[in-house]
């Protein structure tokens, strides 16, 4: 496979919220669109953390009152990250080791351009697999 930078793979913008979401209110984003997880940024777009499915079964487990629990209270905030550059290849590598299934794409100073994730991966390498 050649080196791809993730740009090309990745799903441009991403879906956001901020802290103090109700998760209520990012569940029903998720549902409503169709995806696995909510990027949170900070006031000034910034990556803050991200909300997935799975921080949701944690949440179901951990019988937290929907109507007092944030984004905040749940969000991962050591974010895995992939900036544009970076090689197809590595991001699958970064997806792998941290056992995660969506990567933010940032900006160098942390601002979203896009969500990488395994359903991205999975289409890329489906494509690839059509021309050979």
């Amino acid at each position: 496979m050649e080196d791809v930078f993730i740009a090309r793979v990745m799903t441009a913008g991403a879906t956001t919220v901020t802290p103090e979401t109700s998760v209520e209110e990012a569940a029903q984003v998720m549902l409503d669109q169709g995806i696995g997880s909510v990027v949170v940024v900070d006031e000034e777009g910034r990556l803050a953390g991200i909300l997935t499915t799975t921080d949701f079964v944690r949440i179901v487990a951990e019988r937290q009152p929907k109507d007092e629990s944030t984004v905040a209270d749940f969000m991962t905030t050591d974010v895995v990250t992939a900036v544009a550059q970076d090689v197809v290849t590595d991001v699958a590598k970064k997806l792998l080791e941290h056992q995660i299934h969506h990567i933010p794409v940032v900006t160098d100073d942390d601002h979203i351009i896009g969500i990488a994730t395994t359903t991205d991966l999975t289409s890329y390498v489906t494509t690839l697999e059509e021309y050979e």
